[in-house]
This record gives C-alpha cells, sequence and structure tokens, in this order.
C-alpha cells in the first residue's frame, strides 16, 4: 500500500501522527487477537465435547432401535430456547441459558413401560442438539472476528506501520537535504559577495 504524502511539514505531521495511532493501536488489536485465539480454542473443545456426547446419546436411541416403531416421537418437542449475548473480547455471541421441552401428556397405563426412558433420552438428545448449534454459532463468529483481527494485526504490521516510516524517513530526507542545499548555496553566494567586494576594492 502506496502512502500519499508531500514533501513538507504539515505532511511529516500528519503522517507522524498516522504512525504513532497505529503504534499505539498495535498492541491492543494483537492482544484482542490472542484472547480471541483462546476463545477459539475453548469454544472448539466445547464443540467436539458436545459432538461426542450426541453421538454416545445417539448411540442410547439405536440400542433401543426396535422399540422406537411404537413411540410417538412427537410426545417430546422444543417449546422454547433463551439466550443471552455476551461480549467476549469485543463480540458480541449467543450464549444458551435455557432449553424448554415440552413433554404431550400420554396414558399412563396405556403405555410401555420403557416410554420414560423414551422421553428422557429424546429429552437428552434435544437438548444436547440445541447446545450443540449454539455453541457452532458462537464458533462461527468468534472465528470470523479473529480472521478478521488477524488481518488487521497483518495490515498495521506489516504495511501501514512500514510504509509511515518509509515516508516519514524519505520526508526528513528530502527536508535535510533541501536545508543543506540552503546552506551551501547561501555559502556560495557569501563567498561571490566577497569576492566582489575585493575586485571592487
Amino acid at each position: 500500500m502506496a502512502i500519499k504524502f508531500q514533501y513538507n511539514k504539515t505532511s511529516l505531521q500528519q503522517i507522524e501522527k498516522s504512525l504513532k495511532m497505529r503504534q499505539r493501536t498495535l498492541p491492543i488489536i494483537k492482544s484482542k487477537e490472542t484472547a480471541l485465539r483462546l476463545e477459539v480454542k475453548k469454544c472448539k473443545e466445547e464443540a467436539d465435547a458436545l459432538e461426542s456426547k450426541l453421538r454416545r446419546q445417539m448411540e442410547g436411541y439405536e440400542r433401543m432401535y426396535a422399540l422406537w416403531g411404537e413411540f410417538d416421537t412427537s410426545l417430546v418437542s422444543l417449546k422454547d430456547s433463551q439466550f443471552t449475548i455476551k461480549k467476549i473480547a469485543g463480540v458480541r455471541v449467543p450464549v444458551l441459558t435455557n432449553i424448554e421441552l415440552e413433554v404431550k401428556p400420554f396414558g399412563l397405563f396405556s403405555a410401555p413401560k420403557w416410554y420414560f426412558d423414551g422421553i428422557n433420552l429424546l429429552q437428552g438428545l434435544a437438548k444436547t442438539a440445541v447446545e450443540r448449534e449454539f455453541v457452532f454459532a458462537k464458533l462461527h463468529l468468534l472465528e470470523h472476528a479473529r480472521k478478521k483481527t488477524t488481518q488487521k494485526v497483518n495490515l498495521f504490521e506489516k504495511v501501514q506501520i512500514p510504509g509511515f516510516q518509509e515516508a516519514v524517513r524519505k520526508i526528513k530526507r528530502f527536508m535535510e537535504d533541501e536545508e543543506n542545499l540552503s546552506k551551501s548555496s547561501q555559502k556560495i553566494l557569501k563567498s561571490l559577495q566577497e569576492k566582489r567586494k575585493e575586485t571592487v576594492a
């Protein structure tokens, strides 16, 4: 990224100001990236744990496969899920607070005994599946924010800060050269004036 500037003091001041601002901001962005990286790691571990929990619950469901033909699966349904929004390293993510399942009434004496186990199993599956979806939504948001923050760190570190530093160096060099030329031209002019005075005298 080429930084546009002019060879004067005003441009130098603006570039130095932009450079200082980026140098002050960089550590903050880096710590945000580190925090997001840790949160993403925790979230992935949580997602893996829920994934294996769901797999175990599905195995329990499959063990009772022959009985599920008699079971009325509409007995258990998701009534409501409540969540709050939490800020993690400046990123708003959903946090599940409550899962409300509804169990429809059924004939206690006409239904087989294992219906209670079936209902408990389905409730567990439903809760784990909803928790898993929330964790994946959270992971997606955190991953996206981490990638954006990493891009910003790289932009500051590898492009903008070196670009502004180079611009400051060029402007200072130009201004020093201009000053040196001015001084040397003054010396030449002075020596010419002295020679003229000597020849006149």
